[in-house]
């Protein structure tokens, strides 16, 4: 299976989020190291895991179809 890499300008493009909003909120919080991201080399830049994203990104549709949105900004599944 090949995997698509993407920059986080790249990843920006696609999602539609700012790229800073990439870094400081999505990180570790719903973008997870090691799944959806890695350090090549151990170095500072980031290379995001396309198909990885996308299936989470999918994977929570179909979750939140089935969801009630509370107004404290939580999720209540029924």
């Amino acid at each position: 299976m090949s995997l698509t890499y993407l920059t986080t300008e790249e990843l920006s493009a696609r999602i539609k989020y700012n790229p800073r909003t990439i870094r400081q909120t999505l990180n570790d919080t719903v973008l997870l190291e090691g799944r959806h991201y890695f350090r090549p080399f151990g170095q500072r830049k980031i290379l995001y895991i396309w198909e990885h994203i996308e299936e989470d990104m999918l994977a929570t549709i179909s979750v939140s179809s089935q969801a009630i949105p509370m107004a404290n900004g939580g999720i209540c599944y029924g």
